[in-house]
């Protein structure tokens, strides 16, 4: 069983020691304690433990004795040394100290510091062992936080590509102590960088870009953002790129925008690479853990790119919420649309509808669609991407989902449900289920959210759940995306 709610903490409280890219190697001299009453509980102990599952947030799952112990980049069926880092009474959390004997769903990772970078928590697990594990989370939260069971959760849709899926790379920027610029992911339960010159699991075109941009600024001069004192000016740095059409977008967040011979330098950028279309610095001033500002600039070419969705075409800029699979995005928005059967007759309302990304493909084949986006850049860009590909029968409505819901002129027919990873706020939950909607459909990228959520359609809404498809976003990591249909 998947103990999915108890804290993933670890990856936020200890620091993988592992050694090499094929994972831990066996270190036959180390001692362990056995499971035994007699033995000791204590930090620093060293255990052997067997991995029998895997956690919410990634972390291997393994009992000693009568306690459970988290453990990071271990596999299902690893025999591990494990050193302890912090115990309680029932469960601790530990780092590895060696492998006993490999699990047979132990791979060589794709990425020489996957046992490092915070980036993903499963690239030593076989591409089976996550989709298995995957659909074991999802119906294990349903039941345990939503209180549903024998709930029909259809097969994960796995990735065809479980590298290079990622049309999207925001890197945190750095100094190392040679004062070398450098940019990556943060190391596993820490603030430290872990310098990156290519990432597996973004689009490879991708790749050059983001060594050299770091020699670019490092030989522009330019202050690095620093966090503790406030100072400098370089924060991320953000490439994202049209799968479909190659289109790549650089956008420096920045604490200002003049940056000596940004627009030299923008140039030629453009002039090195010739699928860039774009340059823009987004302005981010303030003390926050939040990646892009409210503001963002063009320096050199266009503001935005141009990709391909589901047959239409979209204008996406650097600061957009769009999907990072774009080919399993548009595998899922295929079953709602299978699902729905939709006959041009409905009227559908995508609530956190974005730039409309699900709100236009779905408005082809409804009679009307109304989009419901709280930011107002998004729904700017969602009314331009419907008069790109001619859809009139749209309608963008800014605001808060919760506010607006209630003020609906129509009785909609579908309600889709786009929220972020924290879910439904009570009030657009009781909009709902005052509106009562014939059919909900609710896409969630965090399970236990989703669960919670769902606990309050069925109870308090008289809602079904016909089913949840699942579907693999994010793979090499712990997250997984759900579709679900509720019916009245």
């Amino acid at each position: 069983m998947i103990v999915a709610m108890l804290p993933s903490v670890s990856s936020s409280e200890q620091k993988s020691d592992a050694e090499g890219s094929a994972g831990l190697p066996p270190t036959a001299s180390t001692p362990w304690h056995e499971a035994k009453a007699e033995a000791k509980w204590q930090e620093g102990d060293i255990i052997k433990v067997e991995i029998t599952d895997l956690s919410n947030g990634g972390d291997g799952v393994g009992r000693w004795g009568d306690r459970v112990v988290f453990v990071p980049n271990t596999v299902p069926g690893d025999e591990m040394r494990v050193k302890l880092t912090k115990v309680k009474a029932t469960h601790g959390f530990g780092k590895p100290a060696g492998i006993v004997k490999p699990s047979a769903q132990r791979v060589r990772p794709a990425c020489i510091v996957a046992d490092k970078c915070g980036g993903c928590q499963w690239q030593q697990v076989s591409y089976e062992a996550q989709i298995a594990a995957k659909h074991h989370l999802v119906v294990d939260t349903l039941s345990r936080v939503g209180k549903l069971e024998n709930i029909r959760v259809d097969p994960v849709l796995a990735a065809a590509e479980s590298l290079g899926y990622r049309n999207k790379a925001t890197y945190p920027v750095g100094r190392s102590q040679t004062n070398a610029v450098k940019a990556g992911y943060y190391r596993q339960g820490s603030h430290r960088l872990v310098n990156l010159n290519q990432c597996p699991v973004q689009d490879d075109r991708l790749d050059p870009l983001l060594a050299e941009i770091k020699q670019d600024i490092q030989a522009r001069e330019w202050k690095i953002y620093d966090e503790r004192a406030h100072k400098g000016h370089i924060r991320h740095l953000s490439l994202r790129i049209g799968q479909r059409t190659g289109q790549i977008l650089i956008a420096l967040v920045s604490r200002s925008v003049k940056l000596k011979g940004i627009h030299e330098q923008a140039q030629q950028w453009m002039e090195r690479y010739p699928d860039v279309v774009g340059v823009l610095i987004n302005l981010n001033w303030k003390k926050t853990n939040a990646i892009f500002g409210p503001a963002t600039f063009s320096i050199a070419g266009q503001s935005y790119l141009e990709e391909t969705f589901a047959g239409l075409t979209f204008h996406i800029q650097p600061a957009t919420f769009f999907q990072v699979n774009t080919v399993q995005a548009e595998r899922l928005l295929a079953e709602i649309q299978t699902e729905l059967a939709l006959t041009g007759d409905e009227i559908l309302v995508d609530a956190y509808c974005g730039v409309g990304t699900f709100t236009l493909p779905l408005a082809k084949q409804v009679k009307h669609c109304i989009g419901l986006e709280a930011f107002t850049e998004s729904v700017v860009q969602a009314q331009a991407n419907a008069a790109l590909n001619d859809i009139e029968n749209v309608g963008f409505r800014i605001g808060d989902v919760a506010a607006l819901l209630p003020e609906l002129d129509v009785t909609p027919d579908i309600v889709l449900l786009d929220p972020p990873r924290k879910g439904c706020e009570p009030e657009v939950l009781a909009a709902l289920i005052a509106i009562k909607p014939e059919r909900i459909v609710y896409v969630s990228c965090n399970p236990a959210t989703l669960a919670r959520d769902l606990r309050t359609l069925c109870e308090e809404g008289g809602y079904r759940i016909s089913r949840v498809q699942p579907a693999d976003f994010f793979p090499q990591t712990s997250h997984v995306e759900c579709a679900v249909f509720l019916v009245a």
